[in-house]
């Protein structure tokens, strides 16, 4: 009971399959890579200066990344230009580890490993949507 494989459809049906593909995971050529965060600490003061390339590296709005860095750190801050004002004093080790796990949450798929994803509302719910995959995943709100 052994069945024929037809290659050529198979390539066929894969090619279909890539052109199906969105151009930003067709022309996704080299490795996914978010800047190191330049942190300074003033004072009493903790600033992130390229915190919006950080953003636009993970293709999110720096509203939202700034939002959860000060619920995870449980203090207050504002985007000034390119950076963010911290109040309080920050390890670059604390900051990096906090852009990792939003980078967890909000970015990557967990379903395929991708970072090209979107966040979509639905009703009331939020979703990471994954343009490689196509896997919808829920996501807590901030």
């Amino acid at each position: 009971m052994s069945e024929s494989i037809d290659f050529y459809d198979f390539e066929r049906l894969l090619d279909k399959a890539y052109e199906e593909l969105p151009e930003n995971v067709k022309s996704h050529k080299s490795r996914f890579e978010v800047p190191p965060a330049v942190v300074t600490i003033a004072g009493n003061r903790t600033i992130i200066e390229n915190f919006v390339d950080i953003a636009e590296a993970m293709n999110r709005d720096p509203s939202h990344l700034l939002k959860f860095i000060l619920r995870e750190v449980a203090t207050a801050g504002t985007l000034e230009g390119r950076r963010v004002i911290l109040q309080g004093r920050f390890t670059p080790y604390l900051i990096a580890n906090k852009l990792k796990k939003y980078l967890k949450e909000y970015v990557i798929c967990p379903v395929c490993g991708s970072p090209d994803t979107k966040i979509i509302k639905r009703d009331r719910f939020y979703f990471l949507k994954c343009e490689a995959c196509g896997a919808e995943t829920p996501i807590q709100h901030l």
